[in-house]
């Protein structure tokens, strides 16, 4: 058996896996965010490591026999947060997250400071990396800088109170703005521009490589026996590809959680920093990946199930259903920036919008404009990446969204590209998280990292529905400047 972790923003979800890819149990635990102030969101690191107890407590219970035939442990991770501990290893803020747009001007001035960031990072500054959120906080909380000792990322936190050791993988440390993403090493000169050293950094490991050994304690409070390796495990979207079998040049998909992203593994370093396009390393050696990102996806159809008042979102999605062509043609039109964005505007004050509201439009018409808003800021991205050179024919759609057939195919029509849903393709993080701790102990990539089932396939269909959404796209596509102008 091989144990998933995936520390997500709204939950950490765990999974048994076995060695014939089958997920014998699973697990999910709720958490909160905190916004104290505009563009701020983070969260208890301790409240991450209590989610992760209870659930692994719940599977001991329930799986017994199972938690004892555990061999490895993978890790997952939502990507960017900024953990910072003191010398007695004790937090010292509330992690600042990857969805957090305070430091936006630490982002210009870091540029500034190093010249060569780009072409060290593969990557222009953002809020969301990790780099400027240190920044910001040596300029606005010089208390608690001057007291750092280690800096860590989400996954890496959990990794060090199941075993004790400071390390990170090659693929969540991409996306601090800290590693030569080409020589997969900490770079000095990005350290340097935030007052930091390598000292101050966890080592590093490939996601498939053992970290280190879960704690005693821990073996004995789950059933397992002593020696279970933990792998060095992968940022969330790195996890998800090794979950779906993206592991080859040209392969990717689609994630509608939180955020959203469109995926593409390359077999070579191909920056295109520019075009706010992300270019980090594979969860495997000797691979990378480019990567378009939007900071709200699956949490705008959230948003609005609970603004019209439904019961849940599958009662909002059946309404949408339920409407016609005409009615989607005159739908509002949404910009989905809840959070601000990225690819590919790189703007942290971005805002959300609907726009052309009339007295007739009811809880469908906003419900279709979501789920049509989404899909216009993900074929932004697609576009970004078919610009740097990507091939891409089909996609697989994982997260929570991938539960929405009526999604799944709009994104088909949308992306002109076509989109399949796998079986187990909900949990990519953590069942990617799981093969990499097979991977740890000894499994081949031949092996472990296969393609999931193929649930359904959508094609994108009619001509006269690509007209109607050409035409709201390129509406979509002008009202992004027209309301930042204002």
């Amino acid at each position: 058996m091989f144990l998933g972790i995936d520390l997500g923003t709204s939950e950490v979800k765990v999974v048994l896996m076995d060695e014939h890819h089958v997920i014998r149990a699973g697990r999910g635990v709720s958490l909160s965010i905190s916004r104290p102030h505009p563009q701020w969101s983070e969260q208890q690191p301790e409240d991450w490591w209590e989610a992760l107890l209870r659930a692994c407590d719940e599977l001991t219970s329930t799986h017994a026999h199972e938690m004892r035939q555990v061999r490895a442990i993978g890790l997952s991770g939502q990507m960017h947060g900024a953990i910072l501990l003191d010398q007695q290893h004790h937090v010292l803020r509330p992690a600042i997250l990857w969805n957090d747009g305070r430091s936006a001007l630490e982002c210009s001035e870091l540029e500034a400071s190093v010249p060569a960031l780009r072409q060290i990072t593969g990557n222009m500054a953002m809020p969301g990396f990790t780099a400027p959120k240190l920044n910001w906080v040596q300029k606005h909380e010089p208390d608690v800088f001057a007291k750092i000792a280690m800096v860590l990322l989400p996954k890496d936190y959990l990794r060090f109170r199941l075993t004790g050791e400071f390390v990170s993988d090659c693929s969540d440390a991409a996306g601090t703005l800290w590693l030569d993403v080409a020589k997969r090493d900490w770079s000095a000169d990005m350290l340097s521009g935030s007052g930091l050293t390598r000292e101050q950094m966890p080592k590093l490991v490939e996601g498939s490589e053992a970290s280190g050994l879960l704690s005693v304690a821990l073996c004995q409070r789950w059933g397992m026996s002593a020696g279970v390796v933990v792998a060095g495990g992968a940022g969330d979207n790195a996890a998800s590809a090794i979950g779906m079998g993206a592991v080859e040049s040209g392969q990717g998909f689609v994630s509608l959680g939180t955020s959203g992203v469109i995926f593409a593994v390359s077999d070579q370093f191909r920056p295109n920093p520019e075009s706010a396009m992300h270019a980090f390393c594979h969860a495997l050696p000797n691979r990378w990946h480019q990567m378009s990102v939007m900071l709200s996806a699956a949490s705008c159809l959230r948003w609005v199930t609970k603004l019209t008042g439904q019961v849940n979102e599958a009662e909002l999605l059946a309404k949408v259903a339920s409407l016609d062509e005409g009615a989607l043609a005159n739908a509002p039109i949404f910009l989905p920036y809840l959070s601000g964005e990225r690819t590919p505007h790189n703007d942290a004050s971005a805002t959300g919008s609907f726009i052309g509201l009339t007295h007739d439009h009811q809880a469908a018409h906003l419900g279709y404009a979501v789920l049509e808003g989404v899909s216009f800021g993900l074929k932004d991205g697609l576009q970004t990446l078919l610009s740097a050179g990507q091939t891409i024919e089909e996609l697989t759609l994982v997260g929570g969204g991938a539960r929405s057939d009526y999604w799944a195919q709009l994104l088909a029509n949308i992306l002109s590209v076509r989109m399949l849903t796998a079986d187990g393709g909900e949990a990519g993080g953590a069942v990617g998280a799981a093969r990499l701790a097979w991977l740890a102990a000894g499994g081949s990539v031949k092996e472990v990292c296969q393609p999931l089932p193929t649930k359904q396939v959508f094609e994108p269909n009619s001509a006269s529905t690509s007209e109607r959404l050409a035409l709201r796209y390129e509406t979509f596509r002008r009202a992004y400047p027209a309301i930042k102008a204002i």
